[in-house]
């Protein structure tokens, strides 16, 4: 298939079935054994890659419904080398401090056969015909919430071990047959633009094939975890190697358009022109009107158009609402586009 002009894209996760949650319960009482939850995964992709087709998403993933405890925490849970540490608050209005932190006690690895990114990917191409999008956790990101301990000197320390890892597991989603591999980092602001970029460079080194950088500012619950701006990292993020940089938009009221309008050149965006963080229902007139004003800061040749962020803290109902709208909003743009031509 060919892309069109314009084309939409996910973040990367997608709202789960009601029936997902209660299998997990249903794992976590005992009730389910690995085969029952195997299965159950097997149908919860099915069902994501069905409605972005369904929608009319171009680029698509698997919804990251395998990932049992969120983004990375599934992850933590494999990983060798880290112990989980005492969350201090656990009482009251949940935040991000409450979040299981780890602390390094030797050296981080992973079991053998990997994260299990290579297996999400090679469901989502045994599931469609579309373009895909394999997606991956930075090392910023996996390094977050672990402590250096005594193994490791600093933070940075941690996430360049982990740069090592993720490189390992690009590898091979290259030898699945992953053409487009995208690269999840935070905007946690301690880190510089210049350091953002040579981390991921550090990730990507040897991989061959099309880059996305999605830099984001925190999404568990629909909030944000940083301060939402992305100036403090331009022009050094910049010296990544990614081909495409997917930034958050529209629940920011299309703040910072001019960032990209002063350093962009050259390079594709991936624009969130649909609020994830927002419960009311964006129209296909609301994103189409997005896009245009990020065409006034990006050529279409460059644009893809994507949410904000993943949909893995929506309602399904409403993330397929959205994402119709999206797919509904990049083709009236594009019909404009064509009508003067």
């Amino acid at each position: 298939m060919t892309l069109p002009l314009i084309p939409t894209a996910v973040v990367g996760s997608h709202g789960k079935p009601g029936w997902w949650f209660a299998g997990v319960k249903a794992y976590e009482r005992g009730e389910f054994g690995p085969a029952d939850l195997e299965e159950m995964f097997d149908d919860a992709v099915h069902a994501a890659v069905r409605d972005m087709e369904t929608t009319g998403i171009d680029i698509i993933t698997d919804g990251e419904v395998r990932r049992l405890d969120g983004y990375v925490d599934s992850y933590y849970a494999i990983i060798k080398g880290i112990e989980p540490v005492t969350v201090r608050r656990k009482a009251g209005p949940w935040g991000y401090d409450q979040q299981t932190r780890y602390e390094a006690v030797g050296r981080i690895e992973t079991p053998p056969g990997g994260l299990g990114i290579v297996k999400e990917f090679e469901s989502l191409k045994a599931h469609t015909t579309r373009h895909t999008k394999a997606t991956c956790a930075g090392p910023l990101t996996f390094g977050s919430r672990i402590h250096p301990g005594k193994v490791y000197k600093g933070v940075v320390d941690v996430a360049e071990r982990f740069a090592e890892v993720i490189n390992q597991e690009l590898r091979a989603l290259v030898a699945a047959g992953a053409e487009f591999i995208q690269i999840d980092e935070p905007a946690r602001g301690n880190v510089s633009g210049e350091e953002m970029a040579r981390l991921f460079n550090l990730a990507t080194d040897g991989i061959g094939v099309r880059l996305g950088y999605h830099i984001c500012f925190g999404n568990r619950f629909g909030r944000s975890r940083f301060q939402r701006t992305y100036e403090p990292y331009f022009p050094g993020i910049l010296k990544s190697r990614a081909h495409q940089f997917v930034l958050e938009f529209a629940s920011r009221e299309m703040a910072e358009l001019d960032l990209w309008k002063t350093h962009g050149d050259g390079r594709e965006l991936g624009a969130g022109v649909v609020d994830v963080k927002g419960f009311a229902q964006d129209t296909t007139e609301d994103v189409a009107k997005r896009i245009r004003r990020v065409l006034t800061v990006c050529p279409a040749e460059k644009l893809t158009v994507n949410p904000d962020c993943g949909f893995g803290w929506s309602p399904r109902y409403m993330c397929n609402q959205k994402l119709a709208a999206l797919a509904g909003g990049a083709a009236l743009v594009r019909k404009e586009l064509q009508g003067r031509r």
